[in-house]
């Protein structure tokens, strides 16, 4: 059905705001942006009155363990961490979402409608990422990226995991050779498989290594989990020695090397900033990296880790980041089209233009200012959340199967 939300003060995010504009939605897509006079609304559209409401882009969270590590849920729903195996390229976030989680109705209510889903830190490399939307019966329903990136950890989680297994890695040496030796075999893995093509030889698959050489082919971004300065350059070192594409995540001591990154043109997921200093690689940890990163040139996105930070928490962290000198635009940026651009998924989310998703929030005013609340929220079109004022909580559609 073809819908309209008229008469907001619309924020596109890849354009300039308009005050009095419409968004045009069919079959799950954007169509038209632009002025309520300038936008042709076909007879027989559903009309979404959105006067003296802001009207953005649902927000991204580039890095969150929803599903998979469920809220409330304890040792029963955590899936995060396949911790038997240095290397688990070949694991998948996928086969671990219930999409019933709670998580993805706090989501919605935060205006976030979509997530990079994410294996945890506990291994060198922790396994392969999914892009999902946050409202949906099926994870099938919800997916928008079946394979995004891999995620990798440097630093004090896997060698703490291994190191109290008494086995490698123990030691940030450890780590960085499991990676390295994890990329010279799937560069020779590639060079043999290849060959064995050529020649029309059989040739067994081996899971692992065919992930990890779809990194080396660019097919595939490399999530490196990494908080310390030292640990962030080890990542940029590790990834020009192999060639892949590196996106540093959570970048706790990424304004210490800022311009380090912005030279060479390294994007940060950075967060969760709501967390205390729980362990040593966080003690520089401070919601000023932000505007730093940002003013020195880095593509900055800012993410919850849900459930460390709770994901509908997610523009409270830029709104304080802002505070503390994050210009007000670039973190609107840092929400919505740069999470999406930095992993390659701005073809489809991350601001109002026609042809990308008709992911759309309606905001009670500036969301920015903690005070405003989102009030309706549409999933590829389908309005699947609103706030009910009488009760003062949100309603969300029913995901559950009804004869």
């Amino acid at each position: 059905m073809v819908s309209a939300i008229t008469g907001g003060y619309v924020v596109p995010v890849d354009g300039d705001p308009i005050d009095g504009g419409t968004v045009l939605m069919d079959d799950g897509k954007i169509v038209a942006v632009g002025t309520d006079a300038d936008v042709d609304i076909p007879d027989g559209a559903e009309l979404i009155d959105a006067s003296g409401a802001w009207v953005l882009p649902g927000f991204v969270d580039a890095h969150a363990h929803l599903g998979v590590h469920e809220d409330g849920e304890g040792w029963s729903g955590n899936d995060t961490n396949e911790m038997t195996d240095p290397n688990g390229a070949r694991f998948r976030a996928i086969d671990g979402i219930d999409p019933y989680e709670v998580g993805f109705d706090d989501a919605l209510a935060g205006g976030v409608t979509s997530v990079v889903i994410k294996p945890g830190s506990g291994n060198p490399i922790g396994g392969q990422t999914v892009g999902v939307k946050t409202w949906g019966r099926t994870v099938l329903d919800m997916l928008f990226a079946e394979e995004v990136s891999v995620k990798s950890a440097l630093g004090e989680n896997p060698k703490r995991i291994y190191g109290e297994k008494k086995q490698t890695p123990s030691t940030r040496l450890g780590v960085a050779a499991v990676l390295r030796e994890a990329f010279t075999n799937a560069r020779n893995y590639a060079a043999q498989r290849d060959h064995a093509r050529a020649e029309g030889k059989p040739f067994d698959v081996d899971l692992t290594l065919e992930t990890l050489a779809r990194v080396l082919d660019g097919e595939l971004y490399w999530d490196q989990h990494t908080h310390r300065a030292d640990d962030i350059v080890t990542a940029v070192r590790l990834a020009e020695e192999f060639g892949y594409k590196l996106v540093v995540n959570h970048g706790t001591e990424g304004h210490l090397v800022a311009d380090f990154l912005a030279e060479r043109g390294v994007p940060v997921i950075l967060g969760p900033l709501f967390t205390s200093r729980s362990k040593v690689e966080l003690r520089n940890r401070t919601l000023r990296a932000a505007g730093i990163m940002a003013r020195a040139g880095v593509r900055l996105a800012i993410t919850t880790d849900h459930p460390v930070v709770p994901i509908n928490f997610l523009v409270y962290q830029a709104a304080l980041a802002v505070k503390d000198g994050l210009d007000p635009d670039a973190a609107i940026k840092a929400l919505t089209v740069n999470p999406a651009a930095i992993l390659g998924l701005d073809d489809r989310i991350g601001a109002l233009k026609p042809g990308l998703d008709a992911d759309v929030v309606i905001w009670s005013g500036d969301p920015l200012d903690v005070m405003n609340r989102a009030m309706r929220v549409f999933v590829r079109g389908r309005d699947v959340y609103h706030f009910d004022e009488g009760t003062g909580e949100g309603v969300v559609a029913d995901r559950r199967y009804r004869e």
